[in-house]
C-alpha cells in the first residue's frame, strides 16, 4: 500500500495510522497527528481501492451502502500491512493508535470489529457502523473516541449512536463528543481528541 513513515521522538513508542477519507491519501492527517500526538511516530495510509480516480479503503455500492465482502478483505489487507511495517521500521506493534477520517475512520472501526490487538486505541471522526450481525473479539480496555456532527447529512445520529454502543458491548472504553456541525471536521473535535489522547496514551 502506498505509505508514508515518520519516526516520532525518541522514548515515545506510539505510532498513528492515520487513515484518510474519500480522496485523500497518505498525507492527508500529518497535520492532524500533529495537533492531536506531537512526536509520535506517524504511518499515513493510502487507500487500495479507486472510486471515480478517488482513493478509498473499501469499496461501497452506494452512499452508505458498504460492498462488505471487500471491507473484510480491506480489512485484513490492512491488518496485515500494519504487522510487515512494523518488521519494517521497527515500532511498536502493540501500540499503534488509529486516527481516521470518514472512509478511513470506518475501516480503522473495521479493524476493531475483526481484530482483538489490532489497535492499541482509536480515534474515529465521522464513523458508520462498519459491519453488523458480527462478533466482535474482546475489546477490554481499548480506548476509542468518536468525534460526531449532530447534522452530519452522511451519518444519522443513531448510526453514531449503534456504532458507541456495540464497541461498548464488547468492553471498549468510548468517548464520544458531539459538535453542532455536519460532515466537516471541526478545530474542537481535534482539540477534545487531543485531551482524550493526553488521557489514554499509556
Amino acid at each position: 500500500m502506498e505509505h508514508i513513515f515518520i519516526n516520532g521522538k525518541e522514548g515515545n513508542d506510539t505510532t498513528l495510522l492515520l487513515l484518510h477519507g474519500t480522496g485523500g491519501n497518505e498525507r492527508d492527517l500529518l497535520p492532524l497527528a500533529e495537533m492531536i500526538a506531537p512526536g509520535a511516530s506517524v504511518l499515513g495510509v493510502r487507500g487500495n481501492v479507486s472510486e471515480n480516480g478517488m482513493p478509498r479503503f473499501f469499496r461501497r455500492l452506494a452512499e452508505g451502502v458498504f460492498d462488505e465482502e471487500d471491507l473484510v478483505f480491506r480489512t485484513k489487507e490492512l491488518h496485515d500491512f500494519i504487522d510487515e511495517m512494523a518488521e519494517t521500521h521497527g515500532f511498536n506493534r502493540n501500540k499503534v493508535v488509529a486516527i481516521g477520517y470518514s472512509n478511513g475512520a470506518n475501516i480503522a472501526g473495521s479493524l476493531l470489529y475483526h481484530y482483538k490487538n489490532a489497535l492499541q486505541g482509536g480515534i474515529l471522526f465521522h464513523a458508520m457502523v462498519p459491519l453488523r450481525n458480527i462478533q466482535l473479539p474482546d475489546l477490554t480496555g481499548t480506548p476509542v473516541f468518536i468525534g460526531a456532527g449532530k447534522h452530519d447529512p452522511l451519518i444519522p445520529a443513531n448510526e453514531t449512536k449503534e456504532l458507541a454502543e456495540t464497541l461498548r458491548g464488547a468492553q471498549a472504553e468510548v468517548t464520544e463528543f458531539w459538535t453542532d456541525g455536519g460532515h466537516e471536521l471541526r478545530r474542537e473535535e481535534v482539540d477534545a481528541a487531543r485531551e482524550w489522547f493526553e488521557k489514554n496514551s499509556k
